[in-house]
Formats: structure tokens, C-alpha cells, sequence
């Protein structure tokens, strides 16, 4: 599996993600889990690494203390978007993506 790229991948038009929801897209063999907020975007592996489920995705967005957090829908552990660090178990993260729009379409570079 790589899991690392160079180039930029399109995963969709920015006009389809809505704030405050995140989509799954397939990477080179990499789920990832990207999130538009009403100020940014972001992305993370989809994969959650308490419940062992490709989820994050599914997850509900919001904030904790000013930062963008998602919260897994299986078990609500919730991950801070810019880092992918989990703000409730220590020690315990998720792979963060670089994000951008070009264009009007939304691409992720895998890490």
C-alpha cells in the first residue's frame, strides 16, 4: 500500500461538501475523511482507531474550545481537524492530509 503521494488528488467539487459534514474519499489505497468547515477545510483517514472502523467520515463536526474537532460516530472520541490529535485519549491520533481548493475543486495530498 502507498502511503504517501506527491501530487494532489481532486476528490470533489467544493461546491458538494457542506459545511459541517465530511465526505470519504479513496486515496491510493488510503480512506480519508474531509471536512468543510465554515472556515476551512481539512482531512483526516477516515479510519477510526478506538472503534477499528473506517467512520470518521460519519462523524459529527464541531468544536472544542475553538478548535475544529470531529467526533467519531461509533464511540464519540473527538479528534482536533488541524492536527488529528484525539482530545480525549492521549497518545492516540489519526493521519492529517494536506487539503486545498484550486480551482473550485477540492484536492488532498496524502502524508
Amino acid at each position: 500500500m502507498n502511503t504517501a503521494t506527491l501530487t494532489w488528488t481532486v476528490v470533489c467539487p467544493l461546491s458538494r461538501l457542506d459545511p459541517g459534514r465530511g465526505v470519504a474519499a479513496l486515496i491510493d489505497d488510503v480512506q480519508v475523511a474531509v471536512f468543510r468547515t465554515d472556515d476551512d477545510l481539512f482531512a483526516i483517514d477516515n479510519w477510526d482507531p478506538v472503534a477499528h472502523a473506517y467512520v470518521l467520515s460519519r462523524g459529527i463536526v464541531g468544536s472544542r474550545g475553538g478548535v475544529p474537532t470531529v467526533a467519531s460516530p461509533l464511540h464519540k472520541q473527538v479528534y482536533d481537524l488541524r492536527t488529528g490529535d484525539c482530545l480525549d485519549l492521549p497518545g492516540t491520533a489519526v493521519r492529517r492530509h494536506e487539503v486545498r481548493c484550486q480551482d473550485g475543486l477540492v484536492e488532498v495530498r496524502l502524508r
